[in-house]
């Protein structure tokens, strides 16, 4: 049975950090979020007064975020002493847990930077764990390349799970909700995958035209995956896009800026420690 495609939406543009402009796909009023997923940002100019100012100091409590550069360079700090840089094709995964404060500034000020912000939801009882930081270099992430491997015209950058049980696992492990995060180039013709029908997840096209399951999503456009296992897509025109799923956690998600948790109790807890400096 064909994956159901259950909304097509626009990013939205929006500013974010020190005034860096982005498209927000997930995490907009019409799409608050999409559990497990809290938001995905893109960021993509080559106008430095776009993006230079970063994403000073900022705290974070009840998830996980998932930093994905395509072109560019962005410096993470925590307060953990987690410390790494993002190049092209890298990762930088931080579980913000019982709560963190980071900083993201772009390294370079003239030039192309284009990337992505995910966040991911925890289950209750992993929310106060202790935070923690990791940076994936683009040599650690698998490729699957041509009809060799996929079957297509068509490179898949795999960051979680395993594409078609095809290759070497991504990096990045959330066992809990078996997330899948990939980045496929679709140069022309087709690709076929299979989902879980139990996972919910997205394909957010930065790139081209996309036929997903006989529905067209364009360039900057979302659209949510539903129940069903089989995915069918075809490029219209050389596309990129991500495919993203995983299972849905199915807990009340609280959500106060940085801060996500499942009561407003547990919000109000996050503020003050916060502001009395119990943070890592």
């Amino acid at each position: 049975m064909k994956k159901q495609i259950t909304r097509v939406l626009n990013g939205m543009p929006t500013q974010d950090g020190a005034g860096v402009n982005l498209t927000r796909a997930i995490g907009q009023p019409a799409l608050r979020n999409l559990d497990p997923f809290l938001m995905l940002d893109e960021i993509r100019s080559d106008n430095p007064d776009d993006y230079i100012a970063g994403f000073p100091a900022h705290p974070h409590k009840g998830f996980e975020t998932l930093s994905y550069m395509i072109q560019g360079s962005m410096e993470h700090n925590d307060s953990t002493g987690g410390h790494g840089l993002i190049t092209s094709g890298g990762v930088q995964y931080m579980t913000a847990g019982k709560g963190i404060i980071h900083s993201e500034t772009p390294k370079q000020d003239s030039g192309m930077l284009f990337g992505f912000q995910l966040w991911l939801n925890l289950p209750a009882k992993d929310k106060l764990q202790q935070p923690k930081y990791i940076d994936i270099p683009k040599k650690d992430i698998p490729v699957l390349k041509g009809t060799e491997d996929t079957g297509a015209d068509a490179t898949i950058k795999v960051i979680a799970g395993k594409f078609n049980g095809v290759g070497t696992e991504g990096p990045v492990v959330r066992s809990d909700i078996e997330a899948e995060i990939y980045d496929v180039t679709l140069n022309k013709g087709s690709l076929s995958t299979n989902i879980h029908t139990d996972k919910r997840g997205f394909i957010y096209v930065y790139h081209g035209k996309l036929e997903i399951n006989g529905q067209v999503v364009a360039a900057k456009q979302i659209a949510t995956l539903g129940e069903g296992e089989a995915i069918d897509l075809v490029a219209l025109e050389e596309s990129g896009f991500l495919l993203l799923a995983g299972l849905p956690i199915n807990e009340p998600i609280i959500q106060y800026g940085p801060f996500v948790m499942n009561s407003m109790s547990e919000i109000d807890t996050a503020l003050r420690d916060y502001q009395s400096g119990n943070f890592v």
